[in-house]
Order: structure tokens, then C-alpha cells, then sequence
């Protein structure tokens, strides 16, 4: 359904450190840099099939997250949603909501963990149980 993901920073270095040990607990590689042809700097994250981007803004305004909004990230298991967690705390983000772990409801069983990134973005970590067959 999606090409990619963006978003936006105020300050790209403390995103790049932040993202590169959130993602790196999903196996993702380091972010890359790139310089847009506007002379502004974005970082791109590639991992399994899937785009994510940290973007100065490219109209020069301030970078600002929406309210609302979350980016949701697929782990593997409960261990890897507290991993994340955990390297996002120890990177510069703040946890949020409940403290990460196993949550049950209409939608299933599944581990999650929120995240407002060093930006404001809120982030989650989640990780569906498989239902018992």
C-alpha cells in the first residue's frame, strides 16, 4: 500500500542517531544520507521491502508532527517491541502511553510500545500474537 514514509526533522543528525538504534533493532542498516537537489539533507532507511525517510523540510519552515498521526513499525517478537522501546528512551525519544507490553482487545493480542521521537513524532513498535489455532 505504501511507497515510503517521511518525516520530518529540526535537526537531522540527532534524528539520524536516534533512528539508526530504533531501526537497528529491527535489522535495519544505518540510515543513508542524501542531499535533495534543494540542497536540503535526508536520511533513507531500506529494510525488508519497506522505505522510511527523515527529511529537513524542504520549504524551510519548521518540521512539526501531526497530531493524531503515528508511524507504526512490524517486529518479530515481544523482545524486539521492548528493544525498540528501550533503544528509543536510551537514543533521546520519550516513552509514552503505557509502558510497553502486551495488550489485548478486539483486534487481537498484540506487544506494543509508543515512542514520541527526539522531533515529537509519535512512533510504534508492535508485534501481533498469532492466534491459537
Amino acid at each position: 500500500m505504501f511507497s515510503h514514509i517521511m518525516l520530518g526533522s529540526n535537526d537531522i543528525e540527532r534524528s539520524k542517531r536516534f533512528y539508526d538504534a530504533v531501526l537497528a533493532t529491527l535489522g535495519a542498516a544505518e540510515g543513508m544520507r542524501n542531499q535533495a537537489g534543494t540542497g536540503h539533507t535526508r536520511i533513507f532507511y531500506r529494510h525488508d521491502g519497506g522505505t522510511f525517510g527523515v527529511s529537513e523540510p524542504i520549504n524551510g519552515e519548521t518540521a512539526t508532527f501531526a497530531n493524531g498521526g503515528t508511524i507504526g513499525f512490524a517486529c518479530k517478537s515481544p523482545e524486539q517491541v521492548k528493544a525498540f522501546h528501550d533503544a528509543g528512551v536510551a537514543s533521546g525519544g520519550t516513552s509514552i502511553e503505557n509502558p510497553p507490553g502486551l495488550r489485548e482487545g478486539k483486534m487481537g493480542a498484540m506487544h506494543l510500545a509508543y515512542l514520541r521521537d527526539p522531533d515529537g513524532n509519535k512512533i510504534c513498535a508492535l508485534y501481533r500474537v498469532p492466534k491459537a489455532a
